[in-house]
């Protein structure tokens, strides 16, 4: 039971997360299938726990930034967030196009950091966000070094974004090879139409792919010819983040 309960908390909590405005009572409840009662009773347990709290005037309720202060915890003590920052304004003032970092989680990747780009017209990301990692330029490299047994598992789950979207899971598993090889990828508006972006692996000390670093722009300026051009600066900033995190490249 308490193991239900606790499920049942992650949920409301998850759901004042990610609805934009206050919620009400009711709507959660009927947004979770829970009873208005059950609801209450676990909305007070998490504003007992410092997690949710309520507005006096409307009875709305929202959640804190203690969730985000746990995270903020966990993400300090990965080295490479810390040592990418060293290495990411590099990047960003070579290209003028915003910087990600980011991690693989299943079937997606989490932005952990980034640096806005310079110009006017940009990328709009925010850190802690999630996207297809088939749809983006990191989540496309992360995946090339993910075990074909691993990257077949998504063929049910290879939603269609825009008309570039790749969803058959041989012409993925093809373009991850080339990634692979070449030690960067590709987006090209394949889960924003007017996005594109490239990016390389960050490996740690034991030669494991555990990060990915990259640009992205809007395409009518960041041309298949510029991604090229910048494909250098990437993989080479990427390289300079796994020699810091202990990365010996074999000879």
């Amino acid at each position: 039971m308490a193991d239900k309960a606790f499920v049942k908390g992650l949920n409301v909590l998850t759901a004042l997360v990610e609805n934009e405005e206050p919620c009400a009572l009711t709507s959660l409840a009927e947004q979770l299938g829970l009873t208005k009662s059950n609801t209450h009773r676990l909305l007070n347990t998490l504003i007992e726990q410092g997690f949710a709290t309520q507005n006096g005037e409307k009875g709305l309720y929202r959640p804190t930034l203690r969730l985000w202060e746990l995270g903020a915890r966990i993400v300090s003590r990965l080295d490479v967030v810390s040592i990418a920052r060293e290495q990411m304004p590099r990047l960003a003032e070579a290209t003028g196009e915003t910087v990600h970092l980011s991690m693989l989680e299943g079937a997606e990747v989490i932005y952990l950091d980034k640096i806005e780009g310079t110009h006017a017209v940009r990328s709009y990301t925010r850190v802690g966000a999630r996207a297809p990692a088939w749809c983006v330029a990191t989540g496309k490299i992360l995946l090339a070094h993910q075990t074909t047994k691993e990257i077949a598992a998504l063929a049910s789950r290879l939603t269609r974004y825009t008309p570039r979207t790749l969803t058959d899971i041989e012409q993925l598993q093809a373009e991850l090879d080339e990634a692979r090889n070449a030690g960067i990828a590709f987006n090209l508006g394949e889960w924003r139409e007017d996005v594109v972006g490239a990016a390389t692996p960050i490996r740690d000390a034991n030669g494991r792919v555990v990060a990915a670093i990259g640009i992205s722009g809007p395409s009518q300026r960041l041309t298949e010819a510029l991604l090229d051009k910048h494909s250098s600066i990437i993989i080479s900033v990427g390289h300079d983040i796994s020699r810091m995190l202990g990365y010996v490249e074999d000879k």
